[in-house]
């Protein structure tokens, strides 16, 4: 094996990308460890968690948000490189890349283990694995494998709990490049319908957010024969895609007058969730906003014995208020899912069976732009007008 560093090019965030702080430069990585993995990059979807931790300023105090660091962390490629640790790629095999986990914390080793008790540790910090090149004036060390993996790079280490290998599907290059978001939002959205909420034909689901974790959502809704699916946001156009991919109900939150419930209080979204729910409200909800006041109508408006899912992550001083007495007395349960709480090895391969078969057509929420477009790729995402950018190289 040769193990000698790897000169390369990298998408590099010294700090927030609207400051101008974003660049491509060259990069060389450190020789691969034991547990690690050398792909060779195809593609990398681009996620708002991306967005949030490399715009937010490193003085604030935000966990996560740090610089320089390499970000990305829905990544498809060939592997180049394997540690001796790592027995299930070789070189050459096709890979999707996801979240990585410690593997040995009580949570890892009964699961689920996006659950893992040094999740945000691993997944958000990441461990150093770049350079700048020889010829970069600053020389600092620059933050690597964000979510194991850290994929705007042209080649990348991985961890090798970051890799899935995907040989034997008869994936091309070109369904590598199409498939690079399946290891986060994706897999977050349906995960969460198929392996949290176990949902099925006697579901009303409502879903909070019509981004790539929401649609997602609403894809897999559809899949499993969910009743009514109810989508809320407040861009027409995701709504309309919404309906297209399978809700059944949508609400536009701009043509309401109130939107946030009080947990057991009404609004005119809560209202508007309970009617497309039987008058009674769904019996599954899933923010995948991170807004709170939405995360409160959820709240409000799941029937009694039903499950609200939060899967948007919200600032960290976001709380969210459960009136005591009547959270008793419906008998509600509210709680987190990361991840969609997937063993990736298994679920990866599920979802690409279900695009394969038409019933999962994820390809309506993307737009492929080059790595060298990037600005245009996140100009894309903050406006709204592309679901989910993939960036190519």
């Amino acid at each position: 094996m040769n193990n000698s560093p790897v000169e390369t090019r990298a998408l590099v965030a010294r700090g927030p990308f609207s400051e101008g702080k974003w660049a491509m430069e060259e990069v060389t990585l450190r020789e691969i460890r034991d547990d690690e993995v050398l792909v060779e990059m195809v593609a990398s979807g681009l996620c708002h968690t991306d967005l949030h931790c490399g715009d937010t300023p490193d003085d604030k105090g935000v966990p996560g948000v740090y610089y320089p660091r390499v970000l990305g962390h829905e990544g498809s490629g060939y592997v180049q490189q394997v540690g001796s640790a790592v027995t299930h790629v070789k070189p050459g095999d096709p890979v999707l890349l996801s979240f990585t986990h410690c593997g040995h914390c009580h949570v890892c080793k009964t699961g689920p283990v996006s659950h893992c008790t040094s999740f945000f540790k691993i997944n958000f910090m990441g461990d150093p694995v770049f350079t700048p090149s020889p010829s970069q004036p600053n020389q600092q060390t620059l933050g690597g494998q964000f979510f194991g993996q850290s994929s705007f790079a042209q080649h990348t280490i991985a961890s090798g709990k970051s890799v899935v290998n995907v040989d034997g599907l008869g994936l091309t290059r070109d369904d590598l490049k199409l498939l690079a978001p399946f290891g986060c939002g994706l897999l977050t959205g349906s995960g969460t319908v198929a392996n949290v909420a176990k949902a099925g034909p006697e579901d009303a689901i409502a879903i909070m957010g019509m981004g790539g974790v929401g649609i997602a959502a609403v894809m897999a809704a559809k899949r499993l024969g969910c009743r009514q699916i109810i989508g809320v946001d407040r861009i027409p156009a995701r709504l309309e895609l919404a309906k297209k991919l399978g809700a059944t109900h949508t609400i536009d939150t701009t043509h309401l007058t109130s939107v946030s419930g009080s947990g057991s209080g009404s609004s005119d979204l809560v209202d508007a969730i309970r009617r497309a729910a039987d008058d009674l409200g769904p019996t599954v909800s899933i923010d995948a906003s991170g807004h709170q006041p939405l995360v409160m109508a959820a709240v409000a408006a799941t029937r009694h014995m039903g499950k609200i899912i939060q899967v948007g992550a919200g600032m960290p001083d976001a709380v969210v208020k459960l009136p005591m007495q009547a959270w008793m007395d419906t008998g509600k349960s509210y709680f987190g899912a990361v991840m969609g709480q997937c063993d990736t090895a298994e679920y990866i391969p599920r979802m690409i069976r279900w695009w394969k078969d038409g019933e999962f057509p994820f390809e309506e929420l993307v737009q492929s732009f080059s790595f060298d477009d990037w600005e245009a790729a996140i100009d894309s995402m903050i406006k709204g007008t592309v679901v989910k950018p993939i960036m190519v190289w």
